[in-house]
């Protein structure tokens, strides 16, 4: 089941399967809308995350993903909102201490943007780094949880 949300970093387009949100990403536009208590869940708490209302999320998650990278997803999950940690952070705290770079390859394949937040990791030094959806949206994102923080 999958439904979309028109947000301000674009539409967002949210699925489900068996009662687990599998996916949350950004889409080129959007088709029609599936109906299921999740699904309309999901969409009111990323319209009050969006509101500055919403600062942890509450929903059934599950991804697909080696050990090393539901690790580091659900580390993601444990970044306050409004504040940053870099690879390297991330990379001590899941006990790889010399594996940013894996810690940012298995962000980079988080399939459920803003609600596993991994735009909260930074580069050494708080410098952007990668962001799937680019580095705009990432800014965006950080800037608007500090503004509400």
């Amino acid at each position: 089941m999958v439904a979309f949300l028109q947000s301000p970093v674009g539409i967002i387009r949210i699925q489900e399967n068996n009662g687990f949100i599998v996916s949350v990403t950004i889409a080129e536009k959007a088709g029609m809308n599936d109906s299921s208590p999740l699904l309309v869940e999901a969409i009111n708490q990323l319209k009050e995350y969006f509101a500055g209302k919403r600062k942890v999320f509450d929903l059934p998650l599950k991804q697909n993903g080696t050990p090393f990278q539901q690790q580091a997803w659900d580390y993601l999950c444990s970044i306050p909102y409004g504040e940053t940690v870099s690879y390297k952070d991330e990379a001590i705290a899941i006990g790889s201490p010399k594996g940013f770079r894996a810690v940012g390859s298995a962000n980079g394949k988080n399939n459920i943007c803003i609600i596993v937040p991994c735009h909260r990791v930074l580069n050494e030094g708080g410098k952007l780094g990668g962001y799937a959806y680019g580095l705009e949206m990432k800014s965006y994102l950080l800037e608007m949880e500090k503004s509400f923080k």
